[in-house]
């Protein structure tokens, strides 16, 4: 029996070059080499249609994003009335699939009750009312910090309505599932692990000589990041920093200017950022958000030597035996002084390895996927 499924993604799923796109991209790949027949939609507003997708999709579907005042809405978030389309209902109508929906931004149809006698799953990326309110608390601008105070209140009240209308949502996080169903009361609330391009640890045991900051840079909670660790951290010790990411504002790279031993990479190929995490000595990876799970977190455990994190970035993800713990300045500098000069081993690998795959095991979790869906 052919299993044909529909996915609608908030952004289109190629390359996945940034945290969100990952889960999405890697998730069809798997349900692809599990037999499923996938029919994909998905926003495009800048990424552009990828040819690619049409080697793990049956059909592929692409939808602008509606943009300003043609997407305000008194009632909807505008992460979802942006995303709220017409032909996406009329291709959604063709057949009776079953319709998994990734992210709270692409629930229009669900909540408009336009989606009925049929199963829909959603895929939870975030606790966004959570997002956005963090985002708000940390913007400059009066206008965006305006519009983030105003999505948080739409989200905080839409989120557990739409949720509740879904046959099961699925979290990115353990944390998340348990805020939708102690916070929002959604009984249907279950956690499955992001799907990731790793299969196996990669780490090279032995010492590297530098430690790294990668994300992208120009969003603000890793802007924040990096210069924390400038000012706050490395400017005490000589110990060598690389900060690697996309679009790093002046500020950063005038802060790193001012000592010797910071250097900044902007916009590394793929290729070099994996080398940058794989050769260097220490991942230093602090959050000042506490949504969803960390990508460049896993990314560094699969690939990269030492992780000293904060618990923002480690809370709820069961990764705590295979990271080292800072919670503040003076203990980031004082684990990067110990752990610096300390080899990574071979038993440190296995023990990351029997860790990761048994949480992030992508075949394991496409499985339970599809018993979810069918």
């Amino acid at each position: 029996m052919n299993r044909h499924l529909h996915i609608v993604c908030l952004d289109v799923p190629y390359p996945p070059d940034y945290g969100g796109v990952f889960d999405l991209f890697y998730k069809i790949k798997y349900l692809k080499e599990e037999g499923i027949f996938i029919h994909l939609h998905c926003f495009e507003y800048g990424r552009g249609e990828q040819n690619v997708l049409n080697q793990y999709c049956e059909s592929v579907h692409y939808y602008k994003r509606k943009k300003g005042i043609a997407a305000f809405s008194f009632e909807l978030p505008y992460i979802v009335s942006s995303r709220n389309n017409a032909t996406l209902k009329q291709n959604l109508e063709k057949d009776n699939y079953p319709v998994l929906l990734e992210g709270i931004h692409c629930t229009a149809l669900l909540y408009r009750n336009q989606l009925q006698n049929r199963k829909v799953i959603l895929r939870a990326h975030n606790i966004e009312f959570e997002y956005y309110r963090q985002l708000a608390q940390k913007e400059k601008s009066f206008f965006k910090q305006a519009y983030y105070v105003n999505e948080t209140r739409l989200l905080r009240e839409y989120e557990p309505k739409v949720a509740k209308k879904a046959a099961i949502t699925l979290t990115a996080s353990a944390n998340d599932a348990k805020v939708y169903k102690e916070l929002y009361g959604v009984k249907n609330a279950e956690y499955l692990p992001v799907f990731l391009p790793w299969n196996e640890v990669t780490t090279e045991p032995g010492t590297g000589d530098y430690c790294l900051y990668h994300g992208n840079l120009s969003v603000n909670e890793n802007h924040e990041a990096a210069l924390w660790l400038i000012e706050k951290v490395f400017s005490n010790n000589n110990i060598p920093l690389i900060i690697a990411g996309k679009n790093p504002a002046q500020q950063i790279i005038s802060a790193a200017e001012k000592y010797n031993h910071v250097r900044i990479i902007a916009n590394p190929s793929e290729n070099q950022m994996e080398e940058l995490i794989k050769k260097a000595q220490i991942n230093v990876l602090p959050s000042f958000s506490n949504t969803g799970i960390k990508l460049k977190l896993l990314h560094a455990l699969f690939c990269g030597r030492h992780c000293i994190v904060n618990n923002m970035m480690i809370e709820g993800t069961g990764l705590e035996d295979i990271c080292v713990i800072a919670q503040n300045e003076k203990e980031f500098i004082k684990q990067v002084a110990a752990y610096f000069f300390c080899s990574f081993t071979f038993e440190d690998i296995v023990s990351r390895q029997q860790l990761l795959t048994k949480l992030y095991n992508n075949k394991k979790n496409s499985n339970t996927l599809i018993n979810h869906i069918f």
